[in-house]
C-alpha cells in the first residue's frame, strides 16, 4: 500500500495495540528475515514500544520497532530511541519499505528522544549512513549489575542519530543491562 505521495503507508502501533495476529505475523517475519537467527530475547527487545508496519493487502511485509533504553555518556543518562527488529520480507526489498519505516522511528526518535541508537550488522550499516546514521567510534560497554563491562565485539556496529545530546563520538558509550544481545 502507499500513501497519497506515492510513498509506502506505515503504520505506528504500540506493542500494547498490536493484535495477537499481527504480533505473531511480525515475530514469524523477523524470523524468516533473519533467516533463523531471531531469538526470543531478540523479540523480547523489540516489544514495549512503537511498531512501524508495512502492509500489502491483508500480509505483513516490513517491521520496524524503536524502543526506550538508557544510554550513559559523557556523565549523562541519555533517553534514547532505540531500534530494534528491522526487517523486510526478501521478495518486497527495494521497495522503499525499509526506509519508509525508518523515517516515521526518525520522526519519533527526533520528536521524543535525546538520541536515536542501533546495533547493526555489517549488510546494514550502508543503509542507515546514507540515512544520517553515524558510526560510534569511541568504545562501548554495558552496565551490569557487576558495573560497566567492555563490548568490544559491539565496537564499530553502534549507530546514533543525534538530536539533542552534545555528543563526543570518540567517548565512551554505555548501555543499560539486558537478557541476549546488549547493543
Amino acid at each position: 500500500m502507499t500513501d497519497s505521495n506515492g510513498a509506502p503507508a506505515v503504520h505506528l502501533v504500540h506493542t500494547a495495540d498490536l493484535d495477537a495476529a499481527t504480533r505473531a505475523a511480525a515475530r514469524s517475519l523477523l524470523t524468516e528475515v533473519f533467516e533463523g537467527d531471531f531469538g526470543e530475547d531478540d523479540w523480547e527487545h523489540s516489544l514495549g514500544g512503537v511498531h512501524a508496519l508495512v502492509r500489502e493487502g491483508p500480509e505483513l511485509v516490513g517491521h520496524a520497532a524503536l524502543v526506550q533504553r538508557r544510554l550513559l555518556h559523557g556523565g549523562r543518562a541519555l533517553r534514547t530511541g532505540y531500534v530494534e527488529g528491522v526487517g523486510v520480507r526478501a521478495d518486497r526489498r527495494r521497495r522503499g519499505y525499509g526506509a519508509a519505516m525508518m523515517a516515521e522511528l526518525e520522526r519519533v526518535v527526533r520528536g521524543a528522544y535525546d538520541l536515536g541508537a542501533l546495533g547493526s550488522s555489517d549488510e546494514g550499516l550502508a543503509f542507515y549512513a546514507s540515512r544520517g546514521w553515524r558510526r560510534w567510534l569511541g568504545p562501548t560497554s554495558v552496565l551490569t549489575p557487576a558495573g560497566a563491562v567492555r563490548t568490544e565485539e559491539d565496537d564499530g556496529c553502534v549507530l546514533v542519530l543525534p538530536v539533542a545530546a552534545g555528543l563526543d563520538p570518540r567517548g565512551q558509550l554505555v548501555c543499560d543491562w539486558r537478557e541476549g544481545d546488549v547493543w
